[in-house]
């Protein structure tokens, strides 16, 4: 490179440090530039092409698509109860799967949090992100060979005279508390971790019983970190098509997504618009009820 080319190039660069210099939403401009761009392009996109293909229609002779606009695939949805119980089915799942995980999460998370040593609550961590680290599909065929006729859970049951699930709605609520409950636990540690002791050692010392102080102080303090575990646990068992085509006969919306994605486009897409919109609404309602307000 020449003596010419190198004064050239450091001019530039100098230009360049001088058109950034002083200017801080140009400089946040510029690094966010390539994640928002991707963001629009990648993920908005693809969300506006989904919202149209739901009103394309599928030729019953040819099986083609018919790009003109039309609203059958959402009379379908509406109008065929077998949509409308799989809609129910999987937002009724999502509903306990998130409770079972609140349920479960917040005394393991309090105890991390306010009550274990520095080194316990390193170890629990561990823990918790533990089954984080292997797969996905491992976890769910580990619960398939359980929940089996032959499996564990049949076998520890059956001295008392009692059966484990079948497979079906139960075993679907049992495979992803299990799978999204890390997702939950985490959110509502690092919430109480905020909450100062004083807090808790003030309503004691007026008097509060545990349960008061339960429901007056740490609840209400915490609750933003609890509704962002819930997002994690109920949008991810919304979306789930896999452990309930391996542990379940019955259909869930990414399953009824699934089968239709290549046969039938337009109802694939109306019907993949069903969780955006019921996740839309659940994050009106928890802003709502002051959710966001000290996130």
């Amino acid at each position: 490179m020449t003596t010419e080319a190198v004064a050239e190039k450091r001019s530039v660069g100098r230009r360049l440090a001088g058109l950034f210099h002083g200017r801080p939403r140009l400089q946040v401009g510029a690094l966010l530039a390539g994640p928002l761009g991707w963001l629009v392009i990648g993920y908005l996109g693809s969300l506006a092409l989904l919202l149209v293909a739901a009103f394309w229609t599928v030729s019953p002779l040819s099986g083609e698509l018919d790009k003109t606009l039309s609203f059958e695939s959402f009379e379908i949805l509406f109008d065929e109860p077998v949509y409308r119980d799989i809609v129910v089915r999987t937002v009724t799942i999502a509903a306990l799967v998130t409770v079972t995980d609140a349920v479960i999460a917040f005394p393991i998370a309090f105890y991390m949090a306010k009550i274990a040593s520095r080194r316990m609550k390193a170890i629990l961590v561990v823990a918790v992100l533990l089954p984080l680290w292997s797969s996905y599909l491992v976890k769910v065929l580990s619960w398939r060979t359980m929940l089996s006729a032959d499996g564990i859970i049949n076998w520890a049951l059956e001295p008392f005279g009692l059966t484990g699930p079948e497979f079906g709605n139960t075993a679907v609520w049992l495979v992803m508390s299990y799978l999204w409950l890390p997702f939950m636990i985490l959110p509502i540690y690092a919430g109480l971790e905020r909450i100062p002791n004083s807090l808790i050692s003030a309503s004691e010392d007026l008097g509060a019983s545990p349960l008061t102080t339960f429901r007056r102080v740490i609840l209400p303090l915490s609750f933003p970190a609890v509704v962002a575990g819930s997002i994690f646990t109920f949008s991810l068992t919304l979306g789930d098509y896999i452990t309930p085509r391996l542990v379940s006969n019955n259909q869930f919306i990414g399953n009824v997504i699934y089968n239709n994605i290549s046969t039938n486009l337009p109802l694939a897409s109306a019907l993949a618009l069903v969780p955006i919109v019921v996740m839309i609404a659940y994050l009106l309602v928890a802003r709502k009820l002051g959710a966001f307000e000290h996130i």
